[in-house]
């Protein structure tokens, strides 16, 4: 699958949600119900047409989201993104602040 487009892994995912619904003896009606969404939205969603949000409610009625972490498991900042995001640190102290009214230096 490595080489597949994304349309082929959209419909092979299709495919799996449909054996996962299967495998738990539900229909396409049963599924709607328990996600909250129209028949033909997870008869689009089987075919590989469905919007990440629908996907989840789906996922979440199949009780398969626990298999999300194996789908895409979270990722970790990298220090090289840590340290971009943290900017640059001061190399120097800014040095002495000078009151305006009094024309003096505050320590």
């Amino acid at each position: 699958m490595k080489n597949a487009t994304a349309l082929v892994l959209a419909e092979e995912i299709g495919d799996r949600l449909k054996q996962a619904r299967l495998n738990r003896d539900l229909t396409q009606s049963e599924v709607a119900v328990l996600a909250g969404i129209s028949r033909k939205t997870v008869l689009n969603a089987e075919k590989g047409k469905v919007q990440l949000d629908i996907m989840i409610a789906i996922l979440m009625a199949l009780d398969l989201t626990e298999q999300i972490d194996t789908f895409l498991p979270k990722q970790e900042i990298s220090p090289l993104q840590l340290a971009k995001l943290q900017g640059k640190k001061r190399q120097r102290a800014s040095g002495r602040r000078i009151n305006k009214d009094e024309k003096t230096p505050e320590w």
